[in-house]
């Protein structure tokens, strides 16, 4: 009985960030608070005096901001579609792991979309999309898709909070009544499991192809013009990759930093990272792979508008951020993740954040030298990013960041019932397996084992 005690107290950790607040939540909020109030100044500042007040011009109409809407959407894919798989081919060690990537991908899309409102001069004429809907146009297929993933991604993240929200409330924590609501009356009872199991099955199978669509149609954004280096066939799967690949360097610097600040090294271990540093090493090499299809493909083509945007990168004015790309994306991490020697928490970690910032700068990459290199200007344009560009930028990551420490502070980050029905399944399991063995020992051993 101390044993089952013990395991019990072992999870009261799942929900001290909810019960009591410490200087470090205070702090790292207030920090990220003032960066989103710069944030907010900015946009204000851009909004009262225009665009111009942006890098952007007439010729170069998208830069940082349409940046900002491909990775964040990239990202997203961290948590429906990574959660997803797992649950269907159940694998157990995700346990702990689901709802931190869930969560990226609900919070993470408001703010993909939300680039796209903050890059408009005239925010209300987004409405337009809807009055005046054109089924021809892929920013309507953008639009819808997006829509359709964030209803889905929010509906799979909630049912499986459910329990969790009914022990929140039957432990009177406040706020009561927005555990009462959002319990859905939920008891545990065996039918209401059963239920909730058949549910977030059923999400699980739906939201892959749904994860898959939308960048995919992000990419048709571009793919379906004719600009140099954007109207290619292989943009769909390269963007997808792509957005698996920052996706997965995003879940593992958030459980990392879980881990840390919330002290739970003995639900968040060495497998998880393991694990998916493993999958992020094979999303490199995909990486790697798409990204010299590309360059080949218009290298041996050689057609003149092509090759001005492609010498732009190799050698030309965008070299730095290209090569640099590169290095965050493939010379860093790479060798990091195929060493078993390095590839250990600190050292996945490490490869995740390169892989993130060079996924931005490949984002930038593909949007800005295409727009600098227009077809018949007599003289070419130049784009470079402002200080309200950068704050804006500043601002939307560290908001996503308060919404995650927030959400910890209201709902459990691990999903206790699934840690606590597992630990149930596999004490059955020793206890069966035991008693087929030896009969006479399974009645002490059911004392013995933890619940």
């Amino acid at each position: 009985m101390a044993t089952r005690d013990l395991h019990m107290e072992e999870d009261e950790i799942l929900f001290k960030p909810i019960e009591s607040s410490g200087k470090n939540f205070y702090l790292t909020a207030s920090i990220l608070g003032v960066l989103v109030i710069l944030g907010v100044i900015a946009y204000i500042y851009q909004y009262r005096n225009g665009l111009a007040v942006t890098g952007l011009s007439r010729q170069v109409f998208w830069g940082v901001y349409i940046t900002n809407f491909v990775f964040f959407i990239g990202i997203s894919h961290a948590g429906t579609l990574i959660s997803a798989i797992l649950r269907i081919v159940k694998a157990e060690w995700r346990l702990p792991v689901t709802r931190a990537a869930e969560l990226i991908t609900v919070l993470v899309l408001l703010f993909g979309v939300g680039s796209i409102i903050i890059d408009l001069g005239r925010p209300d004429r987004m409405f337009n999309l809807v009055r005046h809907a054109q089924f021809g146009s892929p920013l309507l297929w953008d639009v819808t898709s997006v829509a359709i993933y964030f209803t889905a991604s929010s509906f799979f993240l909630y049912i499986a909070l459910i329990p969790d929200i009914a022990l929140l409330r039957d432990r009177g924590n406040s706020p009561k009544w927005l555990y009462q609501i959002l319990s859905a009356g939920f008891t545990g009872t065996a039918k209401q499991l059963r239920v909730l199991d058949i549910l977030i099955l059923i999400m699980a199978i739906a939201v892959i192809p749904i994860a898959v669509s939308v960048h995919t149609v992000v990419s048709f954004v571009f793919a379906m013009t004719i600009q140099p280096m954007w109207h290619s066939a292989i943009f769909g799967p390269y963007f997808v990759v792509g957005a698996i690949f920052s996706g997965v360097a995003a879940l593992i610097i958030a459980m990392y930093l879980i881990r840390k600040f919330y002290n739970l090294g003995d639900y968040l271990k060495h497998k998880q990272f393991n694990n998916l540093g493993l999958l992020l090493l094979v999303m490199a090499c995909f990486w790697f792979y798409f990204t010299l299809a590309e360059y080949l493909t218009t290298f041996y083509g050689n057609e003149p508008a092509q090759m001005t945007v492609f010498w732009s990168k190799f050698t030309g004015e965008f070299a730095p951020l290209f090569w640099a790309m590169f290095i965050f994306c493939f010379v860093i991490p790479f060798p990091i993740l195929a060493i078993n020697r390095t590839r250990t928490i600190l050292g996945t970690t490490i490869a995740s954040i390169s892989v993130v910032i060079g996924m931005w700068l490949e984002r930038y990459v593909i949007v800005v030298p295409t727009l600098t290199a227009q077809r018949l200007a007599s003289d070419l344009p130049t784009y470079m990013p402002t200080w309200v560009e950068w704050s804006i930028l500043a601002g939307s990551a560290a908001f996503f960041c308060l919404l995650y420490v927030l959400f910890s502070k209201f709902f459990p980050i691990i999903a206790i019932w699934e840690i606590r029905e597992d630990r149930e399944k596999k004490r059955e399991e020793i206890i069966e397996y035991v008693r087929e063995r030896l009969p006479e020992k399974g009645e002490e051993l059911e004392e013995v084992l933890p619940e």
